[in-house]
Order: structure tokens, then sequence, then C-alpha cells
């Protein structure tokens, strides 16, 4: 589920944190990114649990409607949103469920933030829509559960604020996964049983490797991406250039240098969307100038040999 996307974005936060408070050891750079990474999958799990918790809601809901309805002797409410089939299964995931084991936030402590979100999700229109409809089908399900996500929790304000409560990092980590939420719900189908795989912390071995690669590289090589970075600086004093952009261009220059079947335009591109969001209006544009001129040198000199 990390991807190196994330893994860019997390080694330049560590290794902008380590030039912070001296930290110097590329070991405990290591263990600090890898603790970081491992924060980033348990919002994957929180989020995932946050939908757990506001069916739950729902079903105390309903079952305090049905037996109001029971004692006027009225029509009990529909069992359609309280039976949906994706939720069961997300609900009943034993993966879901060892990982909530783990988690910094108990969605069930609190209740009343739930409650805020359900009921938007009762006075959506596609909850009206999906509780109206003649249709009875596992998509229909899963759709809703897929809005829920995607119109109510997804850039939602208040959940941010109680997330950062919590973890700082984590709404810079929202967007990415977010997306990795949604494809998971998307994943799930009728027949899958509560052994069925979540998305992995990470994808494979190879990713891995690569982030404990990329922060010991990057800080073990420190003084020396430091000293092209101010070879090919033009007129300008090193101490007049952001931390922030020292830092992103020391991490690319590590992955660069140490990755040979990474494209050199692929890191470099990565590293200046960092900086568009990470640094300031202009760092982009001066990033990939001095990145792309140390690049050329590198060559030249056959100092840098890339095989993609």
């Amino acid at each position: 589920m990390i991807n190196r996307k994330l893994i860019r974005i997390k080694t330049v936060q560590v290794a902008y944190s380590c030039c912070l408070n001296d930290v110097r050891r590329p070991e405990d750079g290591e263990n600090i990114l890898l603790s970081s990474l491992g924060t980033a999958y348990d919002l994957y799990n929180t989020m995932l649990t946050l939908m757990v918790e506001i069916s739950r809601l729902g079903l105390r809901a309903h079952e305090a409607q049905s037996s109001r309805a029971r004692r006027l002797g009225l029509s009990e409410p529909s069992r359609k949103f309280v039976d949906n089939r994706f939720m069961l299964q997300l609900e009943s995931n034993r993966q879901l469920q060892d990982n909530r084991m783990n988690q910094r936030l108990d969605w069930t402590n609190e209740e009343e933030f739930v409650r805020t979100l359900y009921n938007k999700v009762v006075d959506s229109d596609f909850y009206r829509e999906y509780m109206d409809s003649g249709e009875d089908s596992y998509d229909e399900d899963r759709e809703l559960w897929r809005k829920v996500y995607r119109y109510i929790i997804v850039d939602n304000d208040s959940i941010d604020e109680l997330l950062e409560d919590v973890n700082i990092f984590w709404n810079d980590d929202r967007h990415i996964i977010d997306t990795f939420v949604l494809k998971t719900i998307n994943r799930f189908t009728k027949d899958v049983d509560d052994s069925y795989p979540l998305l992995p912390e990470f994808r494979d071995g190879e990713d891995l490797e690569f982030a404990r690669k990329l922060i010991l590289q990057a800080m073990n090589g420190s003084d020396y991406y430091r000293s092209l970075i101010s070879q090919n600086t033009r007129n300008w004093d090193m101490e007049r250039v952001p931390l922030m952009d020292r830092v992103i261009m020391q991490v690319a220059l590590a992955e660069i240098t140490s990755c040979p079947t990474i494209p050199l335009s692929v890191s470099i591109n990565e590293y200046i969307e960092i900086a568009k969001s990470y640094s300031t209006p202009n760092s982009a544009r001066y990033i990939n100038a001095t990145l792309d001129n140390i690049s050329k040198k590198l060559i030249a000199e056959r100092k840098l040999i890339k095989n993609a």
C-alpha cells in the first residue's frame, strides 16, 4: 500500500526533521522513517475502521427506531442500511480486527463525532436514493459506502483537525491514504470472506528496501550532496537557500546516484512535485534547474550511469 511517492515524501520529512534536531546517525534516521511509514499504514486502517463505526452507530439507531415502532404498533424501519453486505464483510474482516488493536485513534471514544458523520450520511441524497431504491444487489451496497467515503469523509475539515491532534503528519498523508481506502472498497466482491486480505503495508520487499536505502544514502552522503548543491548554486550563498530546498535536493540526489534503474526524469519530477507542496513558490523551478545541472555534470564526468 505504501508506494514510492509516499516513501519519498516521508524521507524528505524525516531528513528535514533530522537536520532541525541534529540527528546525525543514519540508523536513527532509518528507524524514524520506518516508524513514520508505519503510522501512515495505521491511518489507512483507522479510516477503514471509521466506516465500520459509522455503520455500528447506524445499527444502534435502527434498534432504537425498531423498539419504538414495536411499542407504537408501527411498521419497523428498513434494515437495508444495517444489512449492507459490503459493510458486513468489512466489519468481520480479521485483518482489520487485528490491526485495530494497535490503532492510535479509537473511534469508540469519539461517539459524538461519529454521530455527526452518521447524520450527514442519513441526510445525504445518495443515502435516500439507496434506501428508496428497489434494487437489492451487492454492487449497490458497496457503491453506497464508496460514496460515503468520497463525499462525507474525504476533504472533511473536522476529521482533519481530529487526526492532527493524534499525529501531526496524518493530514499530509490523507490524500494518498484516501486513494488507497477507495481502492480497497472497489476491490471487495460479494464472494470474499473474513480472511480477505486488505492492502499490505508494503507492496513488496523492494519498496521496503527502497525506503531504507533512500534515507541511509541521503544521510550517509549528506556532505557530498551538499557540496554538489553548493558548487551548482549560481550566485547564491548556500545559507540563503531554504533548508527544505536543500533537504529535497539532498534526498533527490541520494535517489539519483544510488538507484540506477529509476529514470533520471522520473526522480527529478517526483521531487519537483514535493517542492511544490512543501516549499516556497519558486522552489520547484530552482530545484529543477539545480538537479538538472548536477546530473548533467555527473554524467559528463562518468560519475552517474543510468540503466534506464
